[in-house]
């Protein structure tokens, strides 16, 4: 963090021919208010010292005995490194002792009540505002309505989005499709008439950070780019755990802020049938595996007795070969474990899930894709001055132990080739749950990761297999990536499981003629 901060700050002087204090002071002006506080270090930044220099001086980067030393940038000289961080370097050296007091961005009195309701939904991945309790909530950030249906009542608990409708909806709006009331007419309610036997159904993921959409704008570290429009999302994005699942691939719903466009599962199964409106549920953590999620799933708001039957889309494609320790193929998950893991997480679903309900098993994506297609290209820090790759990226992250995935993201071709060979299993482990399982309440499907098709696709259509990648991380899949995905995953499902999409709703533009602004989003 506090490389990543000096960088820009130091790109900003240059770029603006300024000096450091101003450039601090533009990048402040950019922040948000309360976030600005996060900026304190910047007060000794010197322009002869790269920002390891300036990080390690602080002491907010250190070397531990025995340890290798981290840097970003090619390392000074020896003799102009213990100069440069030599106490009379810095301008401002009191403040250090001032920031060093703050052990954690949530130690800084303004944000630490914002980081409390963080740390809450992170501990039960649950709306924090949710004054019924019904798991739904008309707050779009802190796990609300960009995860989960908006709830259209939040002071009741039997009204939220995916429930059957209550007395089919003839005086209220109990599952928040936006559909409700009587056709003056023939007396009919209207969800009876346009939604009855209409094979109306949700959709759930349970996934990871990319099911999640982790995503950090390019715009917050490219200084030729950067204006106070950059860092206007901050808010929602640090309240939204740096996920953007209102843009995913699977229950993404409003139109992309963060480029590309937006195409994702629930907007077709929506379009298919109109009567689905609301009923999404995004269950993904930044970390997700097959392990942890047998915690997360138990967020899942579904009841089978009064609600409607769900798609769940089960979708850890990394993190059960992923792990920043040094010895990663130890900590990788095994076959056996995988087996274990995935198969309690269906004996829960299956208690939860109302029959009719179908379940598709996601398989690992093969990660080789990531450092053959950037480890040699500019990342976003880089550009200005032509001086950090990917590679070089990958390698701090890893010198540092904290590495989204040091089997994947290494020069060393061999262990890049064993980590995709487990994953290969563990997707074929998936791949025999679905052939032999069989579960009361739901069916049960598998599919590979569609990294391959999506690339295909994104060369027919002009672009570049890097573009697939997000920027700033370098390991996650871009907008393009997740929409590309969509389209690929929908249409295998039209040929092999139609089944699972239920059938088009005939009344779709009645149903839009009278609830255009009812339903909202």
């Amino acid at each position: 963090g506090c490389v990543l901060v000096v960088s820009v700050i130091e790109q900003l002087a240059q770029w603006h021919n300024s000096t450091v204090k101003a450039a601090m002071e533009r990048l402040c002006d950019y922040i948000p208010g309360k976030y600005q506080i996060m900026l304190h270090m910047s007060c000794c930044i010197d322009r002869e010292m790269n920002a390891d220099v300036v990080c390690h001086a602080l002491r907010l980067c250190k070397q531990d005995p025995g340890q290798p030393l981290c840097h970003l940038y090619s390392p000074p000289k020896l003799h102009h490194l213990c100069e440069l961080m030599h106490p009379s370097t810095f301008i401002f050296l009191p403040l250090q002792k001032t920031f060093m007091g703050f052990s954690s961005v949530c130690a800084f009195p303004l944000l630490d009540n914002l980081c409390e309701k963080i740390k809450h939904v992170l501990r039960s991945k649950l709306p924090f505002e949710d004054f019924d309790g019904d798991k739904f909530s008309t707050f779009p950030t802190l796990r609300g309505y960009h995860w989960r249906g908006r709830d259209c009542n939040d002071k009741n608990t039997t009204v939220y989005p995916g429930r059957r409708p209550d007395n089919w909806d003839a005086k209220s709006d109990s599952n928040c499709n936006g559909i409700w009331g009587v056709d003056p007419k023939d007396g009919i309610p209207y969800e009876e008439k346009f939604c009855k036997g209409a094979d109306s159904r949700g959709v759930v993921l349970l996934g990871d950070s990319a099911g999640a959409h982790f995503h950090i704008p390019p715009e917050w570290m490219t200084v030729t780019q950067m204006s106070a429009k950059s860092f206007a999302n901050l808010p929602m994005a640090f309240s939204d755990e740096l996920d953007w699942p209102q843009f995913s691939e699977i229950t993404g719903f409003l139109n992309s802020t963060i480029g590309g466009w937006t195409d994702s599962l629930y907007l077709r199964l929506r379009k298919r049938n109109r009567c689905n409106h609301r009923d999404l549920q995004n269950i993904s953590q930044n970390g997700g595996s097959s392990g942890n999620l047998l915690s997360l799933i138990k967020s899942l708001a579904r009841n089978q007795l009064l609600d409607n039957p769900a798609i769940v889309i089960y979708a850890t494609i990394g993190n059960d070969v992923c792990n920043g320790e040094r010895d990663t193929l130890a900590h990788m998950t095994t076959p056996k474990e995988m087996l274990s893991n995935v198969v309690q997480a269906l004996r829960y679903l299956d208690s939860h899930l109302p029959n009719g309900s179908h379940v598709i098993l996601t398989g690992l994506v093969d990660g080789r894709f990531l450092w053959d297609n950037l480890h040699d290209r500019y990342h976003p820090l880089g550009q200005l001055n032509k001086d950090i790759t990917y590679s070089q990226l990958y390698s701090f992250l890893d010198c540092l132990q904290v590495s989204p995935c040091s089997g994947w993201l290494t020069p060393n071709e061999t262990l890049r080739n064993l980590t995709s060979e487990r994953a290969l299993q563990l997707s074929n482990v998936l791949k025999e749950i679905a052939s032999s399982e069989k579960f009361a309440n739901f069916d049960i499907f598998y599919m590979d990761f569609p990294l391959r098709q999506t690339a295909e696709e994104w060369r027919k259509m002009g672009g570049e297999p890097w573009q697939l990648i997000e920027p700033v991380d370098g390991f996650h899949p871009s907008q393009i990536a997740a929409a590309l995905g969509t389209g690929i995953t929908w249409q295998k499902a039209l040929q092999e499981w139609p089944q699972v999409l239920g059938k088009e709703n005939p009344f779709n533009e009645q149903i839009e003629a009278i609830f255009k602004d009812q339903g909202g989003y």
